[in-house]
């Protein structure tokens, strides 16, 4: 592809990628205008989130040791968390996301001279812990909440990667960080970055692997895999108000 091709594919990519997003935050911030909650109001607390993420990837691996997103490409997903309080929330997510690169782009030379070029699709299962910084919530004063948070979360999953007919499966462990906003009682808008290490070297295909002739543990490979998500959660499983104080 020419230098003035990948520009194009590329511009056109973020451009696709980005519209859906900038919906998603639009209307979210409209439902925001229309049920902003009176003052003092009582609260109800719930147990449950699940909602819709989407937005972009990266690839850093052998063909492509340096850009992280020097060839952007999709992810969506659905998110599901277990509310534990506050702070703390248990995490179950499945993300796919598809994954390019192309190895005359960088400045080392690979064994031969030889050019490398690939394209994937990773399937990601996983289970994180989400850390907020500040109390996250509407009401219940006593714990003095906050509609915004930054978070850190880590957990670990399983990668499912298909390239040129082929198919790796890996352990994974995915971690991240990121900012929410309580729209209102219910309803959550959330942006955050991931990055995550598969145990595998097959991620890019599998010509890619062991291209140094270099034998190592499976835990020295290269492959790496990053999205930037944009997520709107809904809650629901009221707390049972007499064993779980609300204010």
């Amino acid at each position: 592809m020419s230098d003035n091709g990948y520009r194009q594919s590329t511009a056109a990519m973020i451009s696709l990628i980005r519209r859906p997003v900038i919906a998603v935050m639009a209307l979210a911030m409209a439902w925001c205008g229309m049920t902003v909650p009176e003052a003092g109001a009582q609260e109800t607390a719930y147990k449950f989130e699940l909602g819709p993420a989407l937005g972009f990837s990266g690839y850093l691996g052998d063909a492509n040791t340096s850009n992280l997103y020097a060839h952007p490409g999709f992810a969506g997903g659905v998110l599901f968390r277990y509310l534990v309080s506050p702070r703390w929330n248990i995490r179950g997510n499945l993300t796919v996301a598809t994954l390019s690169g192309n190895s005359a782009d960088m400045t080392n030379v690979l064994p031969g001279g030889a050019s490398y070029e690939f394209s994937s699709t990773v399937y990601d299962l996983g289970a994180r812990i989400d850390f907020n910084f500040f109390n996250y919530g509407i009401g219940e004063t006593y714990r003095r909440m906050r509609r915004w948070t930054p978070y850190l979360t880590v957990g670990m999953g399983v990668s499912m990667a298909s390239c040129g007919g082929t198919t790796a499966v890996a352990f994974n462990i995915p971690m991240g960080a990121g900012l929410r906003y309580k729209i209102n009682p219910r309803l959550n808008l959330g942006l955050e970055w991931s990055m995550t290490k598969a145990f595998t070297d097959k991620v890019d295909g599998p010509v890619l692997n062991d291209l140094y002739g270099i034998k190592s543990s499976f835990a020295k490979n290269t492959d790496w895999y990053s999205t930037v998500m944009v997520s709107l959660t809904f809650e629901f499983g009221e707390r049972c108000k007499s064993c779980y104080y609300v204010d």
